[in-house]
C-alpha cells in the first residue's frame, strides 16, 4: 500500500505545479488530494488559487468544489472524513495519495487526529458575532498569542473559537493543543516541504495577485457577491474586493490590501511549517534557484528512497 504524500510550503509556492508532476511521474501514478479550506467551495475558483481545468485533467484531484459557499460551518472533521476515505480508496488501486497542503490545521489533523476540543457555546459565539475581525484578532493576541500568530485575522471561524475555548476552558487553544501534538504521526506519510527565501515568496504573492486580477478576479467575486456565506466571504481576496465593491476602498487599495495580507498570510504558514519539519520522513526544498524539474527531481528521490 502506497504511503500518502504531503505537499506543504507557503501560498503561491509551487505545491500544485509540484503535486501534479509527481502524480504523472511516481511509479504507477498518484492523484492530488487538495487540502485547501476555501478550494472547498464552488465557484471560487480564480482567487483560491485552485487548480485549472487543465491542470485538473493532468491528474486526478478530489475535494474541490465540495461545498456550496452559501453554506456556513465546512469544518476540519467534514474535510478530514471524506479525505480518509479518498486516501483509502486512491490507496487501493496501488496509487500514490498526494495531499497538497494549503489549510495546515487540515494537515496537522490528518497526521494527528482531531483536537477534542470543548464543545461550542451559542452564548459566546453570538457575544462575539458583531465584533470586527481587527477586534477580534488583537483580542485574541491578549488571550493566547501564539494561536493568534497562527490564525489570519480573515480567519474569523478560527479566531471565534479560539476566543471561545479560553473562555470555557479557562487556558489557550495553543496549550490544549500542545497536549494534542504527538513526536509520530498516526500514519507513515512522507513530507516533502517548499522552503523559499522571504523576499522571493513575497515577489511571487505579488506576482500573482497580479495575475489573479488579470485573469478576472474581480469579475469573479461580482458574480459570486450574493451568494457568499459567512465563511466563504472572509477568504483572503475576496473580502477585500467585496469592501471595494462596497465603496468602503478604491480597487488599488483592494489590490494591495490583498497583497499586503498574503504576504502576512505566508509568513504565518512559515510559522506553522516549523512544526513539521522535525517529523520523520520529512524532507524541506530549499527552492533558491531551482527549476521546476530539479524540484520534482528531489522530491522523487526522496519518496522513492523512503
Amino acid at each position: 500500500m502506497r504511503p500518502i504524500v504531503l505537499i506543504l510550503g507557503p501560498t503561491a509556492g509551487g505545491k500544485t505545479s509540484l503535486a501534479i508532476s509527481l502524480a504523472q511521474q511516481l511509479p504507477d501514478g498518484g492523484e492530488c488530494i487538495c487540502a485547501d479550506s476555501m478550494q472547498v467551495y464552488r465557484g471560487m475558483n480564480i482567487g483560491t488559487a485552485k487548480p485549472t481545468e487543465q491542470e485538473q485533467a493532468s491528474a486526478p484531484h478530489h475535494l474541490l468544489n465540495i461545498a456550496d459557499p452559501s453554506q456556513d460551518g465546512f469544518t476540519v472533521d467534514a474535510w478530514l472524513t471524506q479525505a480518509q476515505t479518498t486516501i483509502k480508496e486512491i490507496q487501493n488501486k496501488a496509487k500514490w495519495p498526494i495531499v497538497v497542503g494549503g489549510t495546515n490545521l487540515y494537515i496537522q489533523s490528518l497526521l494527528f487526529g482531531m483536537f477534542d476540543g470543548p464543545k461550542g457555546d451559542p452564548a459566546i459565539r453570538a457575544a462575539l458575532e458583531s465584533i470586527p475581525n481587527e477586534v477580534l484578532h488583537k483580542r485574541l493576541q491578549a488571550l493566547d498569542q501564539e494561536s493568534a500568530t497562527r490564525i489570519h485575522v480573515n480567519d474569523r471561524r478560527r479566531m471565534v473559537r479560539a476566543i471561545e475555548v479560553f473562555e470555557i476552558t479557562g487556558e489557550p487553544l495553543s496549550q490544549l493543543q500542545s497536549q494534542w501534538e504527538k513526536e509520530t504521526p498516526d500514519n507513515d506519510a512522507i513530507v516533502i516541504g517548499l522552503t523559499w527565501e522571504v523576499e522571493a515568496i513575497n515577489r511571487r504573492i505579488n506576482t500573482r495577485v497580479k495575475e489573479m486580477m488579470d485573469q478576472g478576479l474581480l469579475e469573479e467575486v461580482l458574480a459570486l457577491q450574493g451568494t457568499l456565506g459567512m465563511q466563504a466571504r472572509e477568504a483572503l481576496g475576496y473580502k477585500q474586493l467585496l469592501a471595494h465593491i462596497s465603496g468602503e476602498c478604491t480597487l488599488d487599495e483592494a489590490i494591495e490590501q490583498i497583497k499586503i495580507l498574503t504576504r502576512r498570510f505566508a509568513k504565518q504558514q512559515r510559522n506553522w511549517l516549523r512544526r513539521f519539519q522535525m517529523l520523520p520522513n520529512a524532507h524541506f526544498i530549499e527552492i533558491g534557484d531551482l527549476d521546476a524539474q530539479d524540484i520534482v527531481n528531489k522530491a522523487l528521490t526522496h519518496i522513492t528512497a523512503t
